[in-house]
């Protein structure tokens, strides 16, 4: 197989977001859902443990009928740390569900002037990587959250290659032994194109809104949660159906976690292989990243080299820019 290279967002000179150093402030945001105390406490020291100083709403939770706050309250949040001029990069604390309620509001502001912040979330929050990355031509990254961290949930290596990525000691990461999963990824090439995606669920909830996923000339990543085989079939048909997979270049599976049937039986495995075989692009599988315990960061948005054979690798750009302050 050919290289083929992907045409990236006009971003515009300086757009990458600036590494951190000691002393960054970051701002703590809950879009969705809320988390017990521990969990935000200890990611605040987490924080601080870097040398960064973490900045939060007063009252980042409140009383809602599902979310971590009002709507009205997370959207002001969001939009504060977005444009707070005295932060570095943005952390959510937890995924759960709310993130897209924020979007109508969110899409009547214009972009920020100057350059991106790091972003950071994973799971519900995949709805504002959609948006910020298509709409605001910002590069993000689907990585390990506050309250997870808080709670010692991530594994040292992981947290040493975070540390290193958000630092700008290093300047991509790559993941190794990735399984081709149809005839088109056992052919020996290289495909170039940033990298989007991310939880399967929210992103189909995308479609018809006005943070809509697009998937054209990009290498997709879908990973998933307690999603039952028939409901991830549903999902993978819907999203074919729709056109989402017709312009990608190709499609990498991080992990599906739980899902199974009530005889104990896991379907997921044989329905993603038969996806795999129908779909004409490159597909592999075993990206390090998702809900599971492997929670590797994935950059969207920023140039990326998918490797082909009988072994897959890929190799992200983190989206972070050498300036100097």
């Amino acid at each position: 197989m050919k290289s083929s290279k992907a045409k990236t967002s006009k971003r515009g000179p300086g757009s990458g977001w600036t590494p951190l150093q000691k002393g960054d402030l970051v701002e703590i945001i809950a879009p969705g859902s809320s988390c017990k105390p521990e969990g935000l406490h200890g990611g605040l020291k987490f924080l601080e443990s870097w040398g960064l100083t973490p900045k939060l709403p007063h009252t980042i939770f409140d009383k809602d009928v599902i979310c971590s706050n009002t709507d009205e309250n997370r959207f002001d949040h969001l939009r504060e740390a977005l444009f707070s001029e005295d932060s570095r990069a943005v952390w959510c604390v937890r995924g759960g569900y709310g993130s897209n309620r924020l979007v109508p509001e969110l899409a009547k502001l214009k972009k920020p002037k100057g350059p991106p912040k790091l972003f950071i979330g994973y799971s519900d929050i995949t709805t504002l990587h959609t948006f910020l990355n298509k709409q605001w031509g910002w590069p993000t990254m689907h990585g390990p959250m506050i309250d997870r961290i808080g709670r010692g949930l991530i594994l040292p290596k992981e947290l040493s290659e975070l540390h290193d990525l958000f630092f700008g000691l290093k300047d991509s990461i790559t993941f190794k032994g990735l399984k081709p999963m149809n005839a088109a990824a056992k052919k020996a090439g290289e495909i170039r194109g940033e990298v989007t995606g991310g939880n399967i669920v929210v992103l189909q909830s995308t479609i018809g809104t006005k943070a809509p996923w697009s998937t054209k000339g990009k290498i997709v990543f879908l990973e998933e949660i307690d999603e039952r085989g028939y409901r991830v079939d549903r999902l993978l048909e819907h999203l074919q159906q729709t056109g989402h997979f017709d312009k990608a270049r190709a499609i990498v599976f991080g992990e599906f976690v739980g899902g199974k049937e009530a005889d104990g039986t896991n379907r997921i495995p044989a329905i993603v292989k038969r996806f795999a075989e129908q779909m004409p692009i490159p597909v592999l599988s075993g990206l390090e990243a998702g809900h599971g315990d492997m929670q590797r960061p994935v950059p969207f948005g920023t140039p990326s080299t998918l490797s082909l054979g009988s072994r897959g690798s890929i190799t992200i750009a983190s989206g972070a820019k050498k300036a100097s302050r």
